[in-house]
């Protein structure tokens, strides 16, 4: 009995000692996109997210990297009544470097902490166009933003794994050109309809 208890906590050391070694690289990302039709109000929304990301272990388990991509979402409203269409949207360029340090849980399952400065540059547009006229109005934003987000990643070989974050704790300021203020929002909790899920590509040494 005692055999099998020494081999127990033998193998459980040896796996929870288990590292992503330093001078390995990896690629991952983000893709959405989404669209609702609102036949009872004649509206139409659409989301598209693109950010591909690459990482470097700079040492073991402790990993830099960069996001670089585009946002877009538009609003689209037609009034019936006036036949007037309403057109909202936000176009943005998206830049966002992390620092990321994992935990080691077994042979494949990691745990991780991942601190994040996402930046957006970009601009929001109102287009009204109508039977007898139309204007469209334009202002251009700045967002900046410090994230900590906790989460898993497990390795289904050397070259692929799944990652899943769990919300986020962070700090955004987000402010438009033409204004003098801008506007500062906190965001403190695990919230569960946050969870995002990945899938990496690792250069495995």
């Amino acid at each position: 009995m005692k055999k099998v208890l020494l081999a127990g906590a033998i193998a459980l050391f040896g796996l929870s000692n288990a590292q992503i070694a330093k001078g390995t690289a990896y690629l991952s990302g983000q893709v959405g996109y989404s669209s609702t039709q609102n036949n009872n109000t004649d509206s139409k929304v659409e989301d598209f997210t693109i950010v591909p990301t690459v990482g470097y272990f700079v040492g073991n388990n402790v990993a830099v990297g960069l996001g670089v991509g585009y946002a877009n979402s538009s609003t689209t409203t037609t009034n019936a009544l006036t036949n007037v269409e309403t057109k909202l949207s936000t176009d943005a360029f998206v830049v966002a470097p992390f620092v990321r340090k994992y935990w080691t849980v077994g042979e494949k399952l990691y745990i991780f902490g991942q601190l994040e400065v996402p930046m957006a540059f970009g601009k929001d547009k109102a287009e009204y166009s109508g039977a007898s006229s139309q204007f469209n109005t334009e202002s251009k934003f700045t967002s900046i933003g410090v994230n900590v987000k906790p989460g898993l990643d497990y390795f289904l070989n050397k070259n692929w794994s799944i990652e899943a974050t769990i919300g986020e704790f962070g700090y955004n300021n987000f402010k438009y050109k033409d204004l003098d203020k801008s506007t500062d929002n906190f965001n403190f909790g695990l919230n569960l309809s946050s969870v995002t899920f990945g899938v990496k590509y690792v250069f495995a040494k």
